[in-house]
This record gives C-alpha cells, sequence and structure tokens, in this order.
C-alpha cells in the first residue's frame, strides 16, 4: 500500500477559505472540555485533582489535613522505608517464606512517599515558572545593556557631517 510523504489536509479545511477576506466567516472553536471525557478508551477529567490515599484504598502514614510539614513526613517516612528494608534482610536470612508481610509494608511506604511528593507538583510547578521568569527578565536586561553599550558608540560615527 503506497502512502503519500505528505497527505492532503482534512476536508474541514474549506470551511476557512474566505478567511482572509472576512474573518467571521470561519465557524467559532470548540469549546474547551469540562468535566470526564474518553480518549483512547481511557475516561479522564479535567479536574487537576490529587485523589486522598483513601480514594485509592491505601493506609496513610502522615498526618492528614492542610498542614502538613513535608520536609518533616518525608524525612519520617525515608526513616521508616530503611528500616523496613533491613528488616526485609534479616527476614529473608532468617525466614525467607515471610518476606511477604515486609515487602507489603514496604510497598505501603513508597506509596505514601508517592502520594506526598505529588502533593507538592503544584508548588513545583509554580517555583519552576518562577525561576524560568527571572531567566527571562535576567537576558532581556543584559540584552538592553548591550544595545545601550553599542548605541552611543556607533550613533556619532554613523551621522553625515
Amino acid at each position: 500500500m503506497a502512502t503519500a510523504t505528505y497527505p492532503p489536509p482534512p476536508p474541514f479545511y474549506r470551511l476557512y477559505k474566505d478567511y482572509l477576506q472576512n474573518p467571521k466567516s470561519a465557524p467559532e472553536p470548540p469549546p474547551p472540555i469540562e468535566g470526564t471525557y474518553v480518549c483512547f478508551g481511557g475516561n479522564y477529567t479535567t479536574d487537576d485533582v490529587l485523589p486522598s490515599l483513601e480514594d485509592q484504598g491505601v493506609r496513610q502514614l502522615y498526618p492528614k489535613g492542610p498542614n502538613i510539614d513535608f520536609k518533616k513526613e518525608l524525612r519520617s517516612l525515608n526513616r521508616e522505608l530503611q528500616l523496613h528494608i533491613l528488616e526485609l534482610a534479616d527476614v529473608l536470612l532468617e525466614r525467607p517464606s515471610q518476606y511477604a508481610r515486609q515487602v507489603e509494608e514496604i510497598s505501603l511506604i513508597f506509596k505514601n512517599l508517592h502520594h506526598l511528593l505529588n502533593s507538592l507538583r503544584p508548588h513545583q510547578a509554580r517555583a519552576t515558572l518562577i525561576h524560568i521568569l527571572e531567566l527571562q527578565i535576567q537576558r532581556r536586561k543584559e540584552a538592553l545593556e548591550d544595545i545601550k553599550r553599542y548605541v552611543p558608540k556607533n550613533i556619532g560615527d554613523a551621522a553625515p557631517n
């Protein structure tokens, strides 16, 4: 079966043929999707809400509420994870048939760590955006300074006598 390198545009391009003469002749874009929708067989939602651990059927190991000390809780879970990994090593040496419980506990700790880190994502995105904007401002100020240094020196050279 032969295929074209550049296939023709979809047929709805004809709706925009008079756009340059009359921009209002083109159809309005569809409204943004709100709520849930299906894409490639999966259900998705436009609400960016991190589901709680209980909604996912996982026991929460850190305190509930809006005022969580993330640094303290992450350190606590990390220490607990290290302890459980050492206990798993002991269990594997002494009672290899009883390792499943330790693996479940380690999995629970990882899920809690993952959830805590995911709840910090909005803060991370905001901080990243602030950093990018500060770099843009810095680059523009440097470009402006370069222009200011260059223009006064060369204005007198270009002026006719």
